[in-house]
């Protein structure tokens, strides 16, 4: 990954804000940005991740603007049932407050045909989601079928300028 500048605040590996709810009295996260990154053939490129039977916190006003994604598996992901062992023993939803993310200027190329994942938690919805100018085309193996986005559990998202997959119905 690469940032244009470095006055820009920008993250390991991937844009990820990751393992929310993991521990009991975790810090809400608030007014986080970031912006003019490149990722190149990473797994995730801007991923929110909560566990679920998390405590109660919050992740809002989250800034993600100006990215380009090269080869990117999941580009654009709130992932609130995160369970990376695939173990049944946490089946509460995530108790996550997620709301006031602000995703703007997201290009590039995609190495899944679900470019765009927004999975937010039954119990706490995300809130206040806008997709301003996505643009994101499919260069997986052909036959998968066309580039989509995916919403669930999602409250008051707003869509504005270019939507590359189409938007959420």
């Amino acid at each position: 990954m690469t940032c244009s500048s470095t006055s820009d605040f920008c993250l390991d590996d991937d844009d990820s804000i990751g393992s929310l709810g993991k521990y009991p009295n975790e810090a809400d996260v608030r007014g986080i940005t970031v912006r003019n990154c490149t990722l190149t053939r990473t797994e995730n490129g801007i991923r929110i991740k909560t566990w679920p039977g998390s405590p109660p916190s919050a992740a809002s006003r989250l800034v993600f603007n100006d990215i380009v994604m090269n080869n990117v598996k999941r580009p654009i992901t709130i992932d609130q049932n995160y369970n990376p062992h695939n173990n049944n023993k946490q089946t509460a939803p995530s108790r996550v407050k997620i709301s006031n993310v602000h995703y703007a200027n997201i290009r590039g190329t995609s190495t899944s045909f679900e470019a765009v994942s927004l999975v937010c938690s039954r119990r706490v919805p995300c809130e206040m989601i806008q997709m301003k100018n996505i643009n994101l085309r499919y260069i997986g193996s052909p036959g998968n079928g066309p580039i989509t986005s995916t919403c669930l559990n999602t409250h008051r998202l707003v869509y504005e300028g270019i939507q590359i997959p189409p938007a959420c119905k």
